[in-house]
């Protein structure tokens, strides 16, 4: 990969995309008291749809995006990521899911996504919410000029594989600005020391998916909804974070504290 192809952005850019990424945090933070059972992801689209536009006076950068016709992705237990909402899909206690958001402000992307619990979970589903979460934490703390994308993935994987969950590998992370999808692409497995080494100004996701039973996908006959292959449940977090001189500053932080998350410095 050329690293000429990896946008390096100014300050003025990066308080833009720190614009945008709080509104999209702030959408997951607005959703939260609606995740209980008997709402439909169709629900939970809606708000999230009319919270963007009526409030933020944003645009929800999914609709329309290849084709997806929703604001958010909701993806429930075995379901990997790019759930569709749909009225159909009722949630019911025990479930997880994780809901996914992007929003556009003044040309600039903010995305990011969140685990929730419907009602209380099984001891398996919170242990896989909960590592997915710390994995994504390690791989954030590794950021900083002169590190590289290997060591972000052996963070991540190394979490995961400590609980034997495994890493999904056909998804990753993305470069984003006034582009959704860009380079680089962030790994969440690898090597350290391998691949790209980062710069200040590179902005990019990270964004594991982690599986509590093998890491094999399979794509749904609607184009878009990911599955684990096995069944097993699946699990992802997702922070906008941005290279710094002395190290990173994560975008997508939570306008609220959530003590049961560590922080991430």
């Amino acid at each position: 990969m050329s690293r000429k192809k990896v946008t390096i952005h100014t300050q003025e850019d990066i308080a833009k995309a720190r614009e945008a990424a709080r509104l999209a945090a702030d959408v997951l933070h607005m959703i939260a008291p609606y995740v209980q059972a008997g709402i439909t992801t169709e629900e939970l689209d809606r708000i999230c749809h009319d919270y963007i536009v009526d409030v933020q006076q944003a645009i929800p950068a999914n609709v329309g995006y290849c084709g997806f016709t929703k604001t958010i992705c909701a993806s429930v237990n075995h379901v990997i990521c790019h759930g569709i909402p749909s009225s159909g899909k009722v949630l019911k206690n025990g479930d997880i899911v994780n809901i996914d958001v992007a929003v556009i402000k003044d040309g600039w992307h903010g995305d990011t996504s969140r685990m929730y619990f419907v009602g209380p979970p099984s001891t398996l589903a919170r242990r896989l919410v909960y590592t997915t979460y710390e994995a994504m934490r390690a791989g954030i703390m590794q950021v900083r000029p002169g590190a590289t994308l290997g060591d972000i993935g052996h963070a991540i994987q190394t979490v995961a594989h400590r609980e034997g969950f495994s890493v999904v590998r056909e998804y990753c992370g993305h470069g984003i600005g006034k582009v959704y999808h860009d380079e680089p692409q962030v790994l969440h497995y690898g090597s350290p020391g391998q691949g790209m080494k980062l710069e200040p100004g590179m902005m990019f996701t990270i964004e594991p998916m982690i599986n509590a039973g093998k890491r094999h996908t399979k794509q749904l006959a609607d184009g878009w909804t990911v599955i684990t292959k096995d069944h097993s449940l699946s699990a992802q977090w997702e922070h906008m974070v941005v290279v710094t001189e002395g190290g990173y500053e994560v975008l997508t932080q939570w306008p609220e504290h959530m003590p049961e998350y560590p922080t991430i410095p």
